[in-house]
């Protein structure tokens, strides 16, 4: 059969990579089973479940194996790649409102992420709205500004409820408005499982790096699962190895808490210890401050290239491995919420969902009649 002759669900469509594209984007009709399983069975195979589209890291040697793989079921197209929101300075009036907002965020008491991000989505939506008056804009408006940016600039669900954070932030706190008032419309949360890496790929990249700073600080991420920002505020009086647990202060909403202290970490700190003589800050930057999250997560990036892992996986995936392992061995849910700090136990509850289900660990009552 040639290709003309093939129809549409038997046509696999390979998308030109844009400039600087880190993936190869496929997608594959449902029907193509035998294509599927093939293709998944490739290195650095990744499914991208909000785009229907499948991925291979972005190779000439990639590029390659796909048209030897499917031959003439390929078809290659142009990605239509959604339009880019335009950034324009702030009108002093927008100025005027961002300063205003900046104050009460950081009166609050909010991280500075969270106020960045808050402020960069008020800077767009004051630019959008720069010939009215802010205070009169209605909720009706504030939801069609949100639709474009959805349907025009495809943002993800993440990306338009922290839109909407920082809208009602503003309106709620700064300007002091009723909650109800502006009642804007959010997604339907999403109910995708967090990137898990398995015990082995764990493995690999915590004993990747030669430096032994670079190691200690992810043998620190995975054994204690921590966010990136715990890791880089802990201090040489938090490792409190007489009592066998690690304190984190002010973890996310402003909660202390305690962990767990791998005896195998403490090996590696004390190492690590020995070598670097940190004074305050457990991991220190150059000038004596603390270690900054860019260089961490350059060092885990070449952990992972060097281990051929998961090309998917950040540092924080580290932090969900830690929460699915323990479970894996059969520790009890309400001792994981505590060690990562969750105020709910269905927030952790969503790693009971990532261990795999088969034969081995769960019978099927037919098997037992």
């Amino acid at each position: 059969m040639t290709y003309d002759q093939l129809t549409d669900n038997q046509k696999i469509t390979l998308f030109k990579p844009l400039l600087n594209s880190k993936r190869i984007k496929i997608h594959i009709p449902y029907n193509m089973k035998v294509e599927r399983i093939a293709f998944k069975q490739l290195n650095t195979s990744f499914y991208h479940s909000n785009q229907k589209l499948w991925s291979l890291v972005n190779t000439k040697e990639n590029k390659k194996l796909l048209k030897n793989l499917f031959q003439d079921k390929i078809v290659i197209r142009e990605f239509d790649a959604p339009p880019k929101t335009i950034k324009t300075l702030p009108t002093e009036k927008a100025q005027l409102e961002l300063d205003k907002n900046f104050q009460k965020l950081t009166l609050k008491g909010l991280s500075q992420n969270t106020i960045t991000s808050y402020q960069s989505h008020l800077a767009q939506y004051f630019g959008y709205f720069k010939n009215m008056n802010f205070e009169e804009i209605t909720k009706d408006q504030i939801e069609g500004y949100v639709f474009t940016l959805v349907s025009k600039h495809k943002i993800s669900e993440q990306k338009q409820n922290s839109l909407i954070n920082a809208i009602k932030s503003y309106y709620e706190h700064t300007l002091g408005k009723p909650r109800e008032y502006y009642n804007i419309t959010r997604p339907k949360k999403s109910q995708d499982l967090p990137n898990v890496l398995s015990k082995e790929e764990v493995k690999l990249i915590l004993n990747s790096p030669k430096n032994i700073k670079h190691k200690a600080l992810l043998y620190t991420l995975y054994s204690a699962g921590l966010r990136l920002g715990e890791l880089i505020r802990l201090r040489v009086t938090d490792i409190r190895s007489d009592d066998g647990y690690i304190f984190v202060k002010d973890s996310k909403g402003k909660k202390d808490r305690h962990t767990v202290l791998s005896e195998n970490l403490l090996i590696v700190l004390r190492q690590y210890y020995k070598e670097h003589k940190p004074s305050y800050w457990l991991f220190e930057g150059q000038d004596g401050g603390q270690y900054s999250a860019s260089s961490i997560q350059a060092i885990y990036r070449k952990a992972v290239k060097d281990t051929n892992s998961n090309p998917w996986s950040t540092p924080h995936t580290l932090r969900h491995s830690f929460a699915t392992h323990l479970l894996q061995a059969g520790v009890n849910l309400r001792y994981i919420q505590s060690a990562l700090g969750h105020s709910s136990s269905k927030t952790t509850e969503i790693y009971t969902r990532v261990i795999n289900i088969n034969n081995i660990i769960l019978k099927s009552p037919l098997d037992l009649l």
